[in-house]
């Protein structure tokens, strides 16, 4: 009796991970830097989407400071999908706090 209800929980906390992996990769986060002059969006999986460069910062003089500003950008997506993971995990977990990328 207890294994087949442990064996039914075990489904439904598969079920639930499952939907909540699905729902991640519908989510989407941006992270800019430079007064949003370099974008770039990012789903809940962290796989990069799309860059936006605005075009008034692209000098061939100047590439350093381009290359930081996309760096950043990336930084800050990459943490908002890691808080938005971290969220839905925790939700999961009944309130408990998850440590973010330890499911992924």
């Amino acid at each position: 009796m207890q294994r087949q209800m442990m064996k039914k929980m075990q489904k439904q906390l598969q079920k639930s991970m499952e939907k909540m992996q699905e729902d991640l990769g519908n989510q989407n986060v941006e992270g800019e830097s430079g007064n949003g002059l370099v974008k770039i969006q990012m789903n809940g999986h962290m796989e990069v989407l799309s860059v936006k460069i605005d075009p008034s910062i692209v000098d061939p003089e100047e590439v350093d400071m381009l290359e930081d500003l996309v760096t950043v950008a990336m930084r800050e997506a990459l943490a908002k999908a890691q808080e938005k993971q971290s969220a839905m995990m925790s939700q999961l977990a009944g309130g408990l706090p998850i440590p973010p990328g330890l499911f992924g």
